[in-house]
């Protein structure tokens, strides 16, 4: 009588398969969540800079107090969240441009800040916020620093 199961060789077969796919599937993986993280810097950087944008804009068309000798960008993230007064109206209302700073989704620290007396090269905080880049030291899948994002 022949007895039911599986030999050893269809067995190693078996775990030999199983591992080649795993090996196919897993760098497929990193690549994905690599990814999304991308995606996700993308997308912080554009709602960091819209937020910076609209700041100005305010400060341009006079809704908020500029310095005579200011650029027009916000001293700080946190202004962007904190909010301003609102020139045009009396009952202390103020403009908000961000609900929260959003954190890096790429380094996991906190945005490399560039004032708008610093050139693009060698970007530099100073006395407003001109524009945010990660401060991770890695590269992109497209082969471009985070940090020139």
């Amino acid at each position: 009588m022949k007895k039911a199961g599986f030999t050893l060789i269809e067995l190693l077969i078996t775990v030999a398969i199983v591992a080649l796919l795993a090996s196919v599937a897993l760098p497929l993986a990193e690549v994905t969540v690599q990814r999304n993280k991308e995606k996700d810097l993308r997308q912080t950087l554009r709602e960091l800079r819209m937020a910076i944008d609209a700041y100005r804009r305010a400060a341009d068309e006079g809704a908020i107090e500029k310095a005579a000798d200011a650029t027009g960008y916000p001293p700080s993230l946190a202004t962007l969240v904190d909010g301003v007064a609102d020139k045009r109206k009396t009952d202390g209302t103020k403009l908000y441009f961000l609900r929260r700073v959003p954190p890096d989704p790429v380094s996991g620290v906190e945005w490399g800040l560039r004032s708008y007396a610093s050139p693009a090269s060698e970007p530099q905080p100073g006395k407003d916020v001109y524009d945010v880049y990660s401060k991770s030291p890695d590269t992109g899948l497209n082969g471009v620093p985070y940090r020139e994002w």
